[in-house]
């Protein structure tokens, strides 16, 4: 055992003397209290140890003990519908321990030992496993959870437990060197779990909203940001693609974030109705509350946390997506601890390898083959949160360079309730291309081309806009009022959606393909209408523009039926309007 003792105390940093031997990363206990550490520098016999928890109170003096473990969560059954702190620790366990507000040097298991699973085998006495190969599967809720062989092990089945309920402390597999296996295994949050080899970003991570998924789509296994100022709507939207999204697993990490938002996540998530089983959400779910009066350190370790989560259940072969909520939170629990250690700072007060942190975090994601020989993936969306919506400062702007999204939120659509809040002209996605050929094979041949049409129509129409404040409306011609009106209804119709209406809130790319054959149909008659002699007054004027403007509240149900209707109106209308 490897025991020093405090030397100095800054804040969430500690440093520790006496510490010969320990090694980087290494958990240790501070204090009598057995505070809960990580060694982040080593110089000679001195360490210096973030603290995942409050120092207050800590003397000069007191011991400071090594485990020569790195810190590790626990990967297996009974994570689902779990909400922890930036460590793995249980919530609800913690409350049922020490009460509301958490104890220091509380030490709970991530995984309840109590609880027992339903464990089928499907490898026999004989065969030969290695590391990522599927044991047996444990149902959890809708969800079949496969039990893993921990990466790193090898060898042949001496022993395999019969089907039968098992806690996650019980054996269920020996192998013949005698290595126990378990419903559960430890691994470190700092290390990316092993594949296979990484796969082509060739299908779309699908969100349910249009502008998303139409204008800037992001790919299965892909990154994203989402940056924006106060009150743009960062934690709704990303609560609106863990809903929507056609992920298997969510794993929900609030770094930092304000406590009344956190509390409105953890109120909200349980009473979510999951589209997909029609199950609570929760159930598909793993949240992580690390709030911004939570211990700073604890934040720093809690993305590395919510991705080695996300990566176990990678490994099972399903899509999980990771919503990161706020990787600024994250950067400044960075520097905070960079300045208590006196490390040279950088940009704006950043630490220099803040770049390089976030790239590890991001890379992190994709879509692979695992060590099982099935493909998962894990898609990231990590949103952003710059000063006073500053989109040059360094978190932003390193976050850019290595996200393939960057959805651009804006303030001023916030305030006019227009959802999402995300600004056409500032957004991109580096996927379009991409996934051309998927959209043409599953959603429509002339989809690519219909989609840049609608992105050229909104180019346009913010043109004209700016023509507008200057001269007034009636200094156009009618060919240009017509542009600005097909605009609007592309704005307001089609990259609105109403997240509280049942049948707005998520849209399928089909009906999106639809919508925007409508709108552009709409635009194409109305263009010869008015080289025929009619004024846009008469087209605005024509019952069918209503139906274009309701076609998103039309269940996908009945909308094939109302889109027949609409597409044959438009070529009757303005034939006789012309």
């Amino acid at each position: 055992m490897i025991a020093g003792k405090i030397r100095r105390i800054s804040g969430p940093a500690v440093i520790a003397e006496g510490m010969m031997g320990a090694r980087m990363f290494d958990i240790v206990r501070v204090g009598n209290e057995q505070l809960v550490g990580e060694i982040i520098r080593l110089d000679g016999t001195t360490a210096f140890v973030q603290v995942y928890e409050d120092t207050a109170g800590l003397v000069v003096g007191e011991k400071v003990v090594s485990t020569g473990l790195p810190l590790a969560v626990e990967l297996g059954p009974g994570m689902l519908n779990g909400i922890f702190d930036g460590i793995q620790r249980p919530l609800d366990k913690i409350r049922e321990a020490s009460g509301t507000y958490i104890a220091r040097g509380i030490n709970v298991n991530a995984l309840s030992r109590e609880a027992t699973w339903r464990f089928t085998p499907r490898v026999k006495v004989g065969a030969t496993v290695a590391g990522g190969q599927i044991l047996g599967t444990v149902p959890e809720f809708s969800f079949t959870h496969k039990i893993l062989v921990p990466p790193g092990r090898q060898g042949r089945i001496k022993k395999i437990a019969p089907e039968g309920d098992y806690t996650v402390e019980e054996v269920i597999a020996t192998l013949d060197d005698g290595t126990e296996l378990k419903l559960y295994h430890p691994w470190p949050v700092r290390q990316a779990r092993p594949v296979v080899r990484k796969l082509d970003p060739v299908t779309p991570f699908l969100t349910g909203m249009r502008i998303l998924d139409v204008l800037f789509p992001m790919t299965m296994g892909g990154t994203a940001a989402i940056p924006g100022p106060f009150g743009s709507g960062k934690t709704v939207t990303q609560q609106s693609i863990a809903k929507h999204g056609n992920a298997d697993i969510v794993v929900y990490v609030g770094c930092g974030e304000r406590g009344n938002e956190m509390t409105d996540v953890l109120v909200e998530f349980p009473e979510l109705e999951d589209p997909q089983t029609g199950g609570p959400l929760m159930h598909r779910t793993v949240l992580i509350a690390n709030t911004s009066n939570m211990p700073v350190a604890a934040r720093e370790a809690s993305i590395y946390t919510g991705i080695s989560l996300a990566e176990y259940f990678r490994d099972q072969g399903y899509r999980v997506s990771v919503m990161a909520d706020s990787t600024s939170r994250w950067a400044e629990a960075l520097r905070e601890i960079a300045s208590r250690l006196e490390e040279m700072p950088a940009e704006e007060g950043y630490p220099p390898y803040l770049a390089s942190r976030l790239a590890a975090f991001y890379e992190r994601g994709g879509r692979v083959v695992t060590l099982a020989g099935e493909e998962g993936a894990v898609s990231i969306i990590g949103a952003v949160s710059p000063a006073g919506g500053d989109f040059s400062e360094p978190v932003t702007q390193s976050t850019l360079r290595i996200t393939g999204c960057f959805w651009a939120l804006d303030a001023g659509l916030a305030r006019r309730r227009h959802f999402p809040a995300i600004n056409w002209n500032r957004s991109y996605s580096l996927f379009g291309s991409i996934l051309d050929s998927w959209y043409r094979e599953q959603v429509a041949p002339d989809y690519p081309e219909l989609r840049d049409r609608a992105r050229s129509l909104l180019q346009r129409e913010a043109e004209l806009q700016e023509v507008v404040q200057l001269v007034g409306p009636d200094a156009l011609q009618d060919q240009e009022r017509l542009i600005i009106e097909v605009g609007r209804i592309l704005r307001q119709d089609f990259l609105q959606q109403n997240g509280f209406d049942p049948v707005d809130a998520s849209c399928s790319m089909s009906k999106a393909y639809w919508m925007l054959k409508m709108i552009t149909k709409l635009n194409d008659m109305a263009r010869q209408a008015l080289e025929a002699g009619a004024t846009v007054d008469d087209i605005l004027k024509d019952p069918v523009m209503e139906k274009v403007n309701r076609a998103r509240y039309v269940p996908e149900g009945e909308f094939e039926t109302y889109k027949d209707g609409v597409l044959q109106e438009l070529e009757r209308a303005f034939t006789v309007v012309a």
